[in-house]
């Protein structure tokens, strides 16, 4: 699933970033890479941005770059 369809306050992990070379270091400036803890804490109304925490960062995400990273659920222990 995206980072996108990822519910509000799911813990995952990115799978794998789908990013074109414009787009790539944006992400990877805001620590969207393969292997790092993610999580939704926000999602704006009327298609805005999403809040999201990478590692112990927050950061507003658009909706355009969400749908490029993959993410997977980590299961509750």
């Amino acid at each position: 699933m995206s980072l996108l369809e990822l519910p509000l306050d799911v813990d995952a992990v990115i799978e794998q970033v789908h990013a074109q070379d414009d787009e790539g270091p944006l992400l990877r400036a805001m620590g969207l890479l393969e292997g790092q803890p993610v999580r939704v804490l926000r999602r704006a109304p009327l298609g805005g941005p999403l809040q999201v925490r990478v590692g112990d960062a927050c950061f507003a995400v658009g909706r355009s770059l969400a749908s490029l990273v993959q993410v997977q659920v980590v299961e509750a222990r």
